[in-house]
């Protein structure tokens, strides 16, 4: 790791790691412990016993009632995929899309390895391009961190559905999992293109998303002619926007989309907050994880 990366990794950590430890350990304890349950022991039934968790095998051998004692599972799985897809590097606030997704995912990767879990992590564009699988330890949690600031992606476009499916054929056991994107990943109707695997995922594990975007993207203010480029396509025009009706038109399909994909979440029962790069995002996250 050179200097410049590595001041930037320990400039990150000592603020992630530090609003993981005051704020976020005890929120996230709460909103994602106790998911699953482990079993136990086995001990006596007593009146009032659930009869589903009658062990009848030591009941026979006993020729006493007896029933599995389950627990919380005290430790976690935690995978982010993570959208390193061309529009991710769009910002015109204080930090990029890629920028801020880095911080929540470090603030995440903390608060997790607090709680004794393990982390991994899922770089996607239009492919998976790197996948580093759930591991403990500060020194794992700094190679993801390091990977997410400088990481550059092969491919240009965004594929949910492909880091879904990753996710559900890679990690066989119930995990904890974030999608951290733009969600930029629609088809010519602006319908998502990720249905389908996001509701094979949501059956398999515990998903949420976080939605990262720039205001820019929501509004489109009066600048006159400007030309724009296709950050995953290459595509570029010319674009008025000193025109009332364009920037309805942008506006309103840009409204459209949010709700779309808020519907689709609806729909599956998927937890999921949208994050602006010129918000702050503790209070959010404080908020996200308290409605869970």
């Amino acid at each position: 790791m050179d200097n410049e990366l590595l001041k930037k990794v320990r400039k990150i950590e000592i603020k992630t790691r530090s609003l993981s430890h005051q704020i976020f350990a005890g929120e996230y304890h709460s909103a994602f412990k106790g998911r699953g349950m482990a079993f136990s022991e086995v001990r006596e039934y007593q009146f009032g016993d659930d009869v589903r968790n009658m062990d009848w095998n030591v009941t026979a051998r006993l020729r006493s009632p007896y029933v599995k004692v389950y627990e919380e599972e005290r430790e976690l799985t935690v995978v982010l995929l993570v959208d390193v897809s061309s529009s991710s590097v769009f910002g015109t606030m204080q930090k990029t899309k890629r920028e801020l997704i880095a911080e929540i995912a470090a603030v995440l990767s903390f608060s997790a390895s607090i709680n004794n879990d393990k982390v991994g992590a899922l770089f996607f564009s239009s492919k998976v391009e790197k996948f580093i699988p759930p591991k403990k330890g500060r020194s794992h949690l700094l190679r993801i961190l390091s990977e997410l600031l400088e990481y550059k992606p092969q491919h240009a476009g965004t594929d949910i559905s492909e880091a879904l499916r990753f996710l559900t054929n890679a990690i066989k056991k119930k995990c904890t999992a974030f999608l951290l994107s733009d969600l930029i990943d629609v088809d010519e109707s602006g319908n998502p293109n990720y249905e389908d695997a996001l509701k094979i995922a949501v059956n398999r594990h515990d998903l949420s998303v976080i939605n990262v975007y720039d205001p820019r993207e929501k509004e489109i203010p009066n600048v006159g002619f400007v030309r724009v480029r296709d950050a995953e396509t290459g595509q570029e025009s010319w674009v008025d926007t000193s025109s009332a009706q364009v920037r309805d038109y942008y506006n309103r399909w840009s409204r459209e989309l949010s709700a779309r994909s808020q519907n689709l979440f609806r729909r599956y029962n998927v937890d999921n907050v949208s994050i602006a790069t010129d918000s702050d995002y503790v209070k959010s996250l404080i908020s996200f994880f308290k409605k869970r």
